[in-house]
């Protein structure tokens, strides 16, 4: 049986903590409304009144809160009862360079942090699927390893900067927010010209979309803009959605109309639909 604790305990952290429970770990949970955590006792898990009784005695804290300032109130608030041989596993979302910021100060006072964000929802963390990334000291990882492994399907450690897990899990909340916008646009033209939306995403089977994806993106890294779908033509076929979508609410397309057109007053109209990217991938 490992002693854990779990801070912050909404959806996800609240799913982590059950399955760790069911696990047979004896799991300790904070959070700041008090009643999400004391939901959790039916499977066994002790409430603790503050983030500071919550971590006395474990070895291992994970944190699992809003943000930023959130995290530091409460680090803030538990560092007088953790243990000195204790680790705070953040899988809080969080900006970057305060990530960073935050690793090299903790670190450097004793305090053994390392941030370990997910891609994993609420159903996927009770039956302990889906990836934990991992960015810190080599050495705190490797103590971790074994825990982070019962909690997940894949555990990808991507190396002793502090911040890059942090950068890692906000480039693919990216993809994850803009795939789901542009699948509503999708939606919007679809509807506007009388199609069943449900009949619609049937088109992912004419193509594959991974290598789309990763080919234009390689492209965009490569510099290399050599056209197989003009970005004039691609303008055009905008064009032609946006109108038919007239009337809908629309996330993302009219945001594409507006840098197509910058692109091609700057003249790269004959280049290939790639060079939307060109600013994005400069230092």
């Amino acid at each position: 049986m490992t002693n854990i604790a779990f801070l912050g305990t909404g959806l996800l952290g609240g799913a982590f903590a059950e399955a760790a429970a069911k696990r047979g770990d004896h799991v300790t949970v904070w959070n700041r409304t008090i009643e999400k955590a004391r939901a959790l006792e039916q499977f066994g898990v002790t409430v603790a009144r503050t983030p500071a009784d919550a971590v006395r005695g474990i070895k291992h804290v994970h944190l699992v809160l809003k943000d930023d300032p959130v995290v530091e109130e409460v680090i803030a608030a538990l560092r007088p009862a953790l243990d000195d041989d204790a680790i705070i596993i953040d899988h809080t979302t969080t900006e970057p360079a305060a990530t960073a910021e935050r690793a090299r100060r903790l670190n450097a006072a004793g305090v053994r942090y390392i941030h370990c964000p997910v891609f994993i929802g609420p159903a996927a963390a009770r039956q302990a699927k889906g990836t934990i990334l991992s960015a810190g000291p080599r050495a705190i990882f490797d103590a971790i390893r074994a825990e982070l492994a019962r909690m997940a399907e894949r555990v990808a450690y991507v190396g002793e900067r502090p911040d890059l897990a942090a950068v890692y899990k906000l480039c693919g909340n990216a993809f994850i927010i803009g795939v789901s916008a542009l699948v509503a646009d999708v939606y919007a033209i679809a509807t506007a010209a009388n199609v069943q939306a449900a009949n619609v995403l049937d088109i992912l089977d004419y193509f594959n979309t991974a290598a789309l994806i990763s080919g234009r993106g390689r492209n965009m890294v490569a510099g290399n803009f050599a056209p197989s779908f003009e970005l004039s033509m691609a303008r055009k076929d905008v064009r032609l959605m946006l109108d038919t979508a007239a009337g809908k609410r629309l996330a993302v397309l009219p945001g594409v109309a507006e840098r197509m057109d910058q692109l091609i007053a700057a003249g790269r109209g004959a280049e290939d639909l790639a060079v939307i990217g060109v600013e994005s991938v400069s230092a």
